[in-house]
């Protein structure tokens, strides 16, 4: 008897899959069976998951099994100014979160940049890795093999390169380890995010490569670049674009607006470095994370960067002048305008709040992202020095504390 035939006529291995039909799963009819069937499953009632604000249709490509949307509170951030070389003039950046007071901290910070003259922001270089590996029986092999894939790069990038229309291979870094052979493919992606482009483009040079030389096919993935997860690599050599944004606070801006002082906001950070440093923190930062979590669901971006793209630095010093001069690196910002979750209707009107949509604007994006988030550096670090931090925290926690009453009275 047939292997699927005995799993099939076993007991153990029967289950109940979620509904799906091939040519009407993402239809509002078939969907609204799928909502129906997890009502019945779960025991649970949906009346707010079925608001879909322009039909189903549209979620074809960016989510499975489909039953619905999640609302999320949507806040502007501003005015923010930018002068970067792709961005330039104030902007009010989209902000989708349920976390309260975040939206206030970041446009206290881009107030008082605002008002000292803004951020000064550019991207610095701009690439996307991939790491396949490649095993071999001696360090010797896996040698010979690397000296063939540096003789060979050119028929390597054209294999690649076929299969996208806007990106470009631009070199393959070889790494030795223990027999094996990491290649560490670079790509320039253009405007979109180019997670799927790069994906796909190593695919096709990595089965070029074992055709050639008759070796078995590699893991597309070794993990050395450590996509979706937070490492030292992403510190140092980055993924993506990296951001430079600096900004220098004006002393009266810093004593009006934020209600402390330079000296104070750079003796609390010396502190800080102190303490990221004693925990093994990758880079020195306040909550990068905040600000791209909410620019990213707003904006129809991949939120599994985050860990990558929260890797970064921060710092802090009195100019001579007595001013605040403040200054971020952020190596690590994947993000992309076309392609994605950026089509969807409410995303793709949150890109055009900031001027972002479409080919060409991946650029000017994320140096919006780096103006934003210093300015949401400046807003929490500022705060932490006084009153500032906690106040709009105890002002949301009693909306708060009242919702979570009513929970567990019903």
């Amino acid at each position: 008897m047939k292997e699927e035939n005995i799993l099939e006529n076993d007991e153990r291995t029967k289950i109940e899959r979620v509904p799906y039909h091939k040519e009407l799963n993402h239809t509002k009819e078939f969907v609204q069976k799928r909502r129906e069937w997890i009502e019945e499953k779960s025991g649970a009632k949906f009346s707010h998951l079925s608001c879909f604000p322009s039909g189903t249709e549209e979620f074809k490509g960016n989510t499975e099994n489909l039953v619905g949307v999640v609302p999320v509170p949507l806040g502007v951030v501003g005015p923010l100014s930018v002068k970067g070389e792709f961005a330039e003039g104030i902007f009010y950046v989209p902000f989708a979160t349920t976390e309260g007071a975040l939206v206030e901290t970041y446009q206290r910070g881009a107030i008082a940049l605002t008002k000292s003259g803004g951020a000064k922001v550019f991207v610095n270089k701009e690439e996307f890795h991939l790491d396949p590996i490649f095993s071999f029986k001696s360090n010797e092999k896996a040698k010979e093999f690397t000296l063939w894939v540096s003789t060979n790069f050119l028929k390597i990038k054209e294999k690649a390169e076929a299969t996208t229309s806007s990106g470009g291979l631009l070199r393959i870094t070889p790494y030795l380890i223990t027999g094996n052979a990491i290649l560490d493919f670079a790509y320039s992606t253009g405007d979109a995010m180019g997670g799927n482009m790069i994906n796909i483009a190593t695919e096709a040079a990595c089965n070029f490569i074992s055709q050639e030389l008759k070796i078995e096919r590699p893991l597309l993935r070794s993990n050395l670049f450590a996509e979706k997860k937070a490492s030292s690599v992403n510190l140092w050599f980055g993924c993506g674009k990296e951001v430079l944004v600096e900004t220098t606070l004006l002393r009266k801006v810093v004593k009006r607006f934020l209600f402390t002082t330079p000296e104070i906001i750079a003796k609390a950070w010396h502190s800080w470095a102190i303490g990221s440093i004693s925990s093994g923190m990758l880079g020195i930062n306040a909550h990068f994370s905040n600000g791209l979590a909410a620019l990213f669901i707003a904006c129809g971006q991949d939120v599994g960067h985050i860990p990558n793209a929260c890797v970064g630095v921060t710092s802090y010093e009195v100019t001579e002048s007595g001013d605040l001069y403040v200054s971020l690196r952020l190596p690590n910002i994947i993000v992309g305008t076309v392609g994605g979750g950026t089509a969807l209707s409410a995303q793709r009107e949150c890109l055009e709040m900031i001027g972002c949509y479409g080919k060409g604007k991946a650029k000017k994006f994320a140096e919006i992202i780096g103006a934003t988030l210093i300015a949401g550096e400046i807003g929490i670090c500022a705060g932490l020095t006084t009153d500032q931090f906690l106040e709009p925290h105890k002002r949301v926690r009693v909306y708060t504390k009242e919702k979570a009453y009513q929970q567990e009275t019903k």
